[in-house]
């Protein structure tokens, strides 16, 4: 049986360098491998044309069906604003102890407070990080310096650390033992 891997699936155009980034980073944090397989090609299907933003629920529901059965889980990065109802935006989203999360780079990337490219890049590291923990079972932390703390504005983003407190990653780790027992 081939080992589980994680699934990076950018949506509409994304640069390389993002993905890059990603395939860098998350295998040494999750202890998976990583493949870059593209899924979906728009979110058309889930525009809200009175908010002119995505609803970022509608695509997880297609990325987990999408999710070919050798995948772990599934990260899809895209451009495009995402939004749940509740709130006005959201940097990403994911099924709790599920197999989908998605991304939007699109207010990391950009804005007054950016901070340069390495400041995108983190953001979009951590956010990634930060949603693929919640499909570990893994929820929003009260230490603000945790990943897995929950993040309002680009600055609360900015000021957690790109780690696991010594809390989350226990319970990541015993996840990750209950998905993978070989591991």
């Amino acid at each position: 049986m081939a080992a589980p891997y994680l699934i990076l699936s950018p949506v509409g155009e994304i640069e390389t360098r993002v993905m890059d980034i990603l395939q860098d980073r998350l295998p040494g944090i999750f202890g998976f491998d990583t493949r870059v397989v593209p899924l979906l090609s728009d979110l058309s299907f889930a525009h809200d044309r009175e908010r002119n933003q995505y609803h970022s629920t509608a695509v997880l529901e297609v990325l987990a069906a999408r999710c070919p059965d050798d995948g772990l889980k599934i990260l899809g990065v895209t451009c495009e604003d995402l939004f749940i109802p509740i709130l006005t935006h959201v940097y990403g989203e994911a099924q709790l102890g599920g197999r989908a999360a998605i991304v939007s780079i699109s207010r990391l990337v950009s804005g007054p407070d950016m901070g340069g490219v390495d400041a995108g890049d983190g953001r979009i590291v951590k956010e990634a990080v930060h949603e693929l923990g919640h499909c570990f079972d893994l929820r929003h932390c009260e230490d603000d310096r945790c990943i897995m703390h929950y993040c309002r504005m680009l600055a609360d983003v900015d000021k957690k650390s790109q780690d696991f407190c010594r809390y989350c990653r226990i319970m990541l780790k015993d996840d990750i033992k209950r998905l993978s027992p070989s591991l």
